[in-house]
């Protein structure tokens, strides 16, 4: 028997420790959640103020950054139109043709991509293929890889070149 089994009944066993997320996963949950909030939004055009109550409420937040969520979402949501202005031009397709979670994850990538220059620019763009790839479409990863790949060339161009000639 091991020593956890033979305890007696006063003395409780050991727990097992809880480990905290990190800040990248809890930005990776924030960016999910947004991901189906922005979605939510876009589908049916709720106030951004009920779907967050709504997140709040019935999502387990926890694990994630919640003030990088409501970033996000009313970030997103409020300059919709100018980030679809920023990618539309790159894009195969009429914007309106895009797969409703594309959209979604090119929104929040842009998002980040021209907002948050505190996230590395890889960072963005690998989030945003996560988000197609659980939740897109099967090859949609790609499509998103290529459109946030073609705008980080854009808006973040000194980044990219500070890091290529730290490479060299």
């Amino acid at each position: 028997m091991s020593e956890v089994e033979t305890t007696n009944d006063q003395t409780p066993a050991p727990k097992k420790k809880v480990k905290k997320p990190s800040r990248s996963q809890m930005r990776s949950a924030s960016r999910r959640l947004a991901l189906q909030a922005v979605y939510q939004w876009q589908m049916n055009q709720s106030a951004v103020s009920e779907i967050e109550t709504q997140f709040v409420i019935d999502q387990d937040m926890d694990s994630c950054d919640k003030p990088y969520f409501r970033e996000l979402l009313q970030g997103v949501t409020a300059s919709a139109k100018k980030l679809d202005g920023l990618f539309e031009e790159l894009l195969d397709r009429p914007l309106s043709e895009l797969d409703p979670i594309e959209l979604a994850v090119m929104r929040i990538g842009a998002f980040e991509l021209s907002e948050r220059l505190d996230v590395p620019y890889r960072v963005a763009i690998n989030e945003g293929v996560e988000l197609a790839k659980g939740f897109g479409a099967t090859e949609s990863h790609k499509y998103v890889n290529g459109i946030l790949d073609k705008l980080a060339q854009r808006v973040r161009m000194e980044e990219i070149a500070a890091r290529r000639d730290a490479n060299k």
